[in-house]
């Protein structure tokens, strides 16, 4: 066994690919008390191995060798030697001595952050961000503490695939009361956001021998890769003034649509009644389904919401939404609300997919709906976009005289299209990359042709704070005037809502 005091370093000579540094790896384990020395060598082994200081291919010293260096019991280094080699971190052969086996690969080191962030920007003006600051996080704590205090040791199972039955409830009275919905808690299935509830309904539409989904076009990017996922190929369909245009959806011969009729994404507009209408006579006639994504359904500042088309027909219509706007994306809470005869197929997918969402964060937004804390971030959201978006057009008509901002007074962005002086929009994207202003062009959105001169973007500004937006544009309009682009001028910009 080892022996008290300072253990002197050994001669090691013999023993030169096992190398110094290695061997200075060792010498904590072995300080170790009797009772814990065998694991400690054994796990200091384990990661020498794993971090690469013992490369594959190395040769160990012999476990007479090594006890005699560490001075411990040889039985300890040969039993290290043989957990080691049954796990696979070494090999051996009769006579051949022990070696770090080739198999293993040291990771790289260090955790990469794949988050979509844009670095080196002044002013990001892409759609589709809350502002994350204004996520209540004294009464999110609050709430958590309080329901993780009272939470019954059983709620930490394996939940309800669905979800809890509190949120569920918690759900359908807040959708029915908010977005009209005809929300029954057994058809509503808690998601990690509408990304999950696209996915979902892409497996089981497949399932069910649809190969094509309808999408608008121009439309959200993401619904392609998400149904891409599932097996099922999207095909872009035209919109019109009032929404979805029906004849080319008719001609498609698909039977299944995706749709965003409360605020369309990203032209802004709201989809008529008759329109409405129309799309739920499509479905009917073609056994088929309306998946609606009401992704920032709650958000109209100069009158009361749309309500969701869902509550028309809610057999015909396949409902998604989630808090990645009122609240944050990062909490990866959304909801589905399913037609009868699809919600078991669903929920059967939803269980092999991830056994459920997790149960206390379930448990926190059950309670922080039921206590009114949802609506009143929604009444604190609602405040502070209305004044952005007041601030971004006011700014775009002393900036940009001429510029047409379209679409309902509601959401997260605004679609401007600026007068034809400002373009071709390629040169003037690029004048505003140069000055650090980060733009979404409405080209980027979808597949409809467009003039070449035409400037015409989707500025998100939910994120931006006023004093950012009024520094976006203004950065904009240097960089325009800088290049000989115009930047003032008489006029004033023109809002349709």
């Amino acid at each position: 066994m080892m022996s008290s005091g300072t253990n002197p370093r050994p001669d090691r000579s013999g023993n030169d690919e096992f190398g110094s540094a290695a061997w200075e790896l060792l010498l904590p384990a072995v300080a170790e008390p009797a009772r814990r020395r065998g694991r400690a060598l054994q796990s200091a082994l384990r990661d020498a191995v794993r971090s690469g200081r013992l490369v594959p291919g190395t040769r160990l010293p012999s476990s007479r060798a090594l006890a005699a260096d560490l001075r411990v019991s040889r039985g300890l280094v040969t039993e290290a030697y043989e957990q080691l080699t049954a796990e696979g971190y070494l090999r051996s052969g009769r006579g051949a001595g022990t070696w770090v086996s080739e198999s293993v690969r040291a990771p790289v080191p260090g955790a990469r952050d794949l988050a979509p962030r844009a670095a080196g920007v002044r002013v990001d003006f892409r759609p589709g961000t809350p502002d994350l600051s204004l996520f209540p996080r004294a009464a999110w704590a609050a709430t958590y503490r309080s329901v993780l205090g009272r939470l019954p040791h059983g709620a930490l199972g394996y939940p309800d695939p669905r979800g809890l039955p509190a949120l569920r409830d918690a759900l359908a009275a807040l959708l029915s009361r908010r977005r009209g919905v005809v929300a029954d808690p057994e058809r509503l299935v808690v998601c990690s956001g509408v990304a999950q509830a696209t996915t979902l309904l892409g497996f089981v539409l497949h399932g069910r021998g649809l190969r094509t989904v309808g999408v608008e076009d121009p439309g959200s990017p993401e619904h392609s890769a998400l149904f891409a996922s599932a097996g099922i190929t999207t095909l872009g369909l035209p919109l019109d003034a009032e929404g979805l245009a029906v004849e080319p959806l008719v001609r498609s011969g698909v039977r299944a649509a995706v749709t965003t009729p409360a605020h369309q994404f990203p032209t802004g507009i709201a989809y008529s009644a008759a329109r409405r209408s129309r799309l739920l006579d499509w479905a009917r006639a073609v056994d088929g389904l309306v998946v609606e994504d009401d992704y920032d359904g709650d958000f109209r500042y100069d009158r009361a919401p749309v309500g969701a088309l869902q509550g028309l027909d809610p057999e015909r219509v396949a409902y998604t939404g989630s808090v990645s706007k009122s609240l944050a994306p990062g909490l990866r809470l959304g909801w589905l609300l399913a037609p009868a005869a699809m919600t078991d197929e669903i929920v059967d997918r939803k269980r092999t997919m991830d056994l459920g969402n997790p149960t206390v964060d379930q448990a926190v937004l059950a309670d922080f709906i039921t206590r009114g804390g949802y609506d009143r971030q929604l009444r604190r959201c609602q405040r502070a976009y209305r004044e952005r978006r007041d601030t971004l057009t006011s700014m775009l008509a002393e900036h940009f005289p001429g510029t047409e901002v379209s679409g309902i007074a509601a959401g997260l962005h605004i679609i401007a299209a600026l007068p034809e002086r400002y373009g071709p929009e390629p040169v003037f994207l690029a004048r505003a990359a140069g000055a650090g202003v980060v733009l979404r062009p409405l080209g980027a959105c979808g597949t409809a042709p467009r003039e070449d001169r035409a400037v015409r973007l989707v500025l998100g500004y939910a994120h931006l704070t006023p004093s950012d937006i009024e520094n976006g544009v203004r950065l904009l309009a240097a960089a325009q005037r800088g290049t000989g682009g115009p930047a003032t001028g008489g006029g004033r910009s023109r809002v349709f809502i």
